[in-house]
């Protein structure tokens, strides 16, 4: 698309929306910055806009607040942050005016060029994004880690070529704005309940998953997690040629885990490594790797440089994070636990009694499994956040007493390091996101380290 003088409206003034309105200007589009709070600051946001340079001159029309239809009537295009749900009545007046909507995904996407690879999935997609990211640039010479993980795409989709490798996090709020978007690999690691506050309904949740392999062809690989039922299904009906892995059995084609050796088949048998070596652990970080692995095998990566980078990985912050030790108590920060699936896993790799530190924003979950899942390794819940009493509910109801109520991460932490004794853990695994308390749940765990370590 040629975007010079086109009249292109950016829906959020987050950072992704920052990014996506740097890229229309440097495209030469007449760009209008929109949100919905009139309480934001016009000039704070074009400081931003052109870090801190020539602000004062910036023609970049913001509006903020009401958006009127007269305005609507003159968009050529508009741009969609992931943060803005895309049921909002402002988004169906500008449907019904058959303004084309993207994501900044999309954007990004028509403004680069080189080969994307994309995950997508409910829980490990930033694991497996970091670790695939660093087996490429041991193979390649241009690559970009972007997306959900916290680089915006459109920041560096000028800066691509048509050598360039994009590893790309997509989440499903990404997805559902994508129309052309075609990965060279895509993945989708698993699929379980998650902000059904935005997405309402499982089928449509899925279906923004799904979208990741919409326009690929025979041409294209999906990979696609054996063990999960939905995944399984809808490697039946893509298009696109699939690679499975699997944590619980062998399997004809793609890689899985036998006897704690991680091999990928194809014409024959390559073991990569023994979940011995890995400094990683629990079996969702072994199919996090799996699902690594076999992307990079897909786009021709040598078995010795996959193995290289796969021992060589230590994990990333926030996702059973080992943080330190004090008076013999181990303290892990899993701030990236913010659904209850997630938060599952947390507590499977501990392998002590654990203090476990949960609660936050209620994205509407269910938190039936995550407690059955304590298992007897939570030996007290310590709850916080808006969340914190439906928990308690929920858990006195499967017979869980062992629960202490707090205010906040300060007096959590401080109570867990006044009653956790030598050989117990504390396990800061929220299973809800971290809104309301933190700006995300990166600050909440870097909150958490902060306060372990002062101890």
């Amino acid at each position: 698309m040629e975007f010079k003088e086109k009249k292109v409206l950016v829906f959020g003034t987050g950072r992704s929306g920052i990014g996506a309105g740097r890229l229309l200007i440097n495209k030469g589009a007449e760009v209008i910055l929109y949100d919905g709070n009139p309480k934001l600051d016009a000039r704070e946001i074009k400081q931003r806009l052109y870090n801190g340079e020539q602000a004062e001159g910036a023609d970049v029309e913001i509006i903020l607040g009401e958006l009127t239809k007269e305005k609507i009537k003159l968009l050529d295009l508009v741009i969609l942050s992931p943060g803005v749900p895309t049921d909002l009545p402002v988004i169906d007046q500008m449907r019904s005016g058959n303004v084309p909507i993207w994501g900044e995904i999309e954007l990004a996407y028509v403004c680069g060029s080189g080969d994307v690879l994309g995950i997508t999935g409910t829980n490990g997609k930033t694991t497996t994004t970091a670790l695939l990211g660093e087996i490429m640039r041991a193979y390649h010479d241009e690559v970009y880690v972007v997306g959900n993980i916290g680089n915006p795409y459109t920041e560096i989709a000028l800066k691509t070529t048509s050598d360039s490798v994009v590893v790309a996090e997509l989440s499903s709020f990404q997805l559902e704005t994508v129309h052309t978007v075609c990965p060279k690999v895509s993945a989708i690691l698993n699929i379980s309940p998650d902000h059904l506050d935005r997405h309402h309904t499982m089928e449509t949740y899925i279906k923004a998953k799904e979208q990741i392999a919409v326009n690929q062809t025979a041409q294209e690989i999906c990979v696609l997690n054996y063990e999960d039922k939905v995944t399984r299904k809808f490697g039946e009906k893509t298009r696109a040629s699939v690679l499975y892995f699997s944590s619980a059995r062998k399997l004809n084609k793609g890689i899985y885990l036998d006897h704690g050796n991680i091999i990928f088949k194809d014409s024959e048998e390559q073991c990569i490594c023994h979940i011995d070596e890995l400094e990683l652990l629990g079996t969702h970080n072994y199919e996090n790797i799996m699902a690594a692995a076999v992307m990079a095998f897909a786009y021709g990566v040598p078995a010795e440089v996959i193995r290289k980078a796969v021992l060589a990985f230590r994990g990333v912050a926030h996702r059973i994070e080992y943080v330190g030790e004090y008076q013999g108590v181990k303290y892990y920060n899993d701030s990236k636990g913010t659904n209850p699936d997630a938060a599952m896993k947390g507590i499977q790799a501990m392998e002590r009694p654990t203090y476990l530190i949960g609660g936050g924003y209620d994205k509407q979950a269910s938190y039936a499994e995550w407690i059955d899942s304590f298992d007897g390794k939570v030996k007290k819940l310590v709850l916080l956040g808006a969340t914190k009493e439906a928990i308690a509910e929920e858990a006195r109801k499967k017979g869980f007493e062992d629960i202490i109520m707090t205010e906040t991460l300060e007096e959590a932490v401080a109570l867990c390091a006044e009653m956790a004794e030598s050989g117990e853990a504390v396990l800061l695994s929220p299973a809800c996101a971290s809104w309301g308390m933190f700006p995300n749940y990166e600050v909440r765990g870097d909150k958490f380290k902060e306060l372990v370590n002062s101890l």
